[in-house]
């Protein structure tokens, strides 16, 4: 289907169930991959026509009217022709419960880490009011915020080496008014004389350099720094294990996402008992380790 018999049938159809399923078979028919925040082309089709009703559910009785279609249908285009993951094409993604601005400077929130925060890190930890949490590789901001949000008056640092990632997090940090809550910080993975903290959380780049560009193109659309974790996929958060001891608490926890290089982390360190946990939403390769059992095993 083209563009423009797309926007014919978007013109014909007379509800937006209609044009969910008009858009999902657009997409659908241009092989396109999911995996940024949707994993099937219906879904996608009605984040895109939530997007444009502002999520109003009062808009979604009504009426579509031809003005709507047109720009429906070029958002739409925009996806499918040039393979940008829909939440660039919209200037938005939604992580735990949460909207964040996002574009072509940051990842894509998909992690499952989200329900680690939505919990408030239960039942691993019970922060209390002046707790520290540090995020690592912020990129939007979305952990940070998240982690300030489901635990109250918990004290957040974020860091990032892209600087423009950062401008997108100091963004969504201001849209969610956690200013007074969440500090960001231009640094190599641990800020200079930050800590202690009672949790270090990190979703880092672990595709190993060697395969980010055989990629589809929906995920080359993101910044390579996000993705790329060296030759082995796992060089951040190696260096993450290694050094985060000296900056939590004798209580603390470190999180950390590796994704597929699970096996791989296992075998690098075979002496650390880390736990794997499980998501009701779906998404594995996250562990989760303790101060002590750094202390004692590194």
């Amino acid at each position: 289907m083209e563009r423009a018999e797309l926007e014919r049938r978007l013109r014909e159809a007379r509800t937006y169930e209609r044009w969910v399923d008009v858009l999902a078979g657009y997409f659908a028919g241009h092989g396109l991959t999911f995996g940024h925040g949707t994993d099937n082309p219906g879904d996608e089709a009605f984040w895109l026509v939530r997007h444009l009703l502002e999520r109003r559910d009062d808009r979604w009785q009504a009426a579509p009217g031809p003005q709507l279609a047109v720009r429906a249908a070029a958002l739409a285009a925009e996806r499918a022709e040039r393979r940008r993951p829909l939440a660039y094409v919209l200037g938005e993604a939604w992580f735990a419960g949460l909207e964040f601005k996002v574009d072509e400077r940051v990842l894509v929130p998909r992690s499952p880490l989200a329900e680690v925060l939505e919990r408030g890190f239960a039942p691993w930890c019970e922060l209390a009011p002046g707790d520290r949490v540090l995020d690592i590789g912020t990129g939007s901001g979305c952990i940070a915020i998240a982690a300030a949000h489901y635990c109250p008056g918990v004290q957040v640092d974020a860091t990032d080496v892209s600087q423009d990632a950062l401008a997108v997090a100091a963004e969504n940090v201001r849209r969610h008014g956690l200013e007074g809550r969440v500090t960001l910080h231009l640094a190599d993975l641990f800020p200079a004389g930050g800590g202690p903290y009672r949790v270090i959380i990190s979703n880092p780049p672990y595709v190993p350099d060697a395969e980010v560009e055989q990629l589809p193109a929906e995920y080359r659309a993101e910044p390579r720094l996000g993705l790329a974790g060296g030759d082995t996929g796992l060089e951040p958060a190696a260096r993450i294990v290694r050094a985060a001891r000296d900056f939590m608490t004798a209580d603390g926890i470190l999180i950390v996402e590796v994704g597929a290089g699970a096996p791989a982390f296992e075998r690098l360190f075979p002496r650390l008992p880390v736990v794997w946990l499980e998501f009701e939403r779906g998404g594995d390769g996250v562990f989760l380790v303790t101060a002590e059992q750094l202390q004692e095993c590194l």
